[in-house]
């Protein structure tokens, strides 16, 4: 059933289009035009963020970082294994997952560490990349507190999500 939802979206539009009479080809062109715009002011930042989580893995300071953060995240519950986790979501994607292989490599699938790493990767997001591209494409100067209050909510969503993982 699932495989016929995005056809049959695709198959509505062109008949809407067609009852109102819209250029369908020549709208869909105008949009993908719009998108290489996009795309156009987005990848210096994206590039920028990129480059930086490199170069923050590459360079060890998320192990040292870790390290350091150790003793806080276990005071809040948090299993000292997953710190280097938590430093790096809010940077990558793709380094988080990393992560989390490593995790069930060494502990196992099924352990209560990494179930509270699947929680973690499955219930945050990375931050940095996401106000890259928002913040880019919406032309808003003022960040104020967006990366602080994002930061905090990921870091009580662990928090709560260890807590939950204890009694499952």
């Amino acid at each position: 059933m699932a495989k016929y939802i995005v056809p049959g979206l695709i198959l509505i539009l062109i008949l809407i289009g067609f009852i109102k009479k819209v250029p369908i080809y020549d709208t869909f062109v105008e949009g993908a035009k719009e998108s290489l715009n996009l795309i156009y002011l987005i990848f210096p930042f994206l590039c920028s963020v990129l480059i930086a989580v490199e170069l923050f893995s590459m360079s060890g300071l998320n192990t040292y970082i870790s390290k350091f953060l150790a003793p806080v995240f276990n005071f809040l519950g948090i299993p000292s294994e997953l710190c280097e986790l938590l430093i790096i979501r809010p940077l990558s994607g793709n380094g988080a997952i990393a992560v989390l292989e490593n995790i069930y490599k060494i502990y196992g699938p099924d352990s209560y560490i990494a179930r509270c790493a699947s929680v973690i990767v499955g219930a945050s997001e990375t931050t940095f990349y996401i106000t890259a591209i928002y913040f880019t494409t919406t032309k808003v100067k003022k960040m104020r507190y967006a990366i602080f209050v994002s930061l905090l909510a990921g870091l009580i969503g662990a928090i709560a999500g260890c807590f939950i993982c204890r009694f499952i």
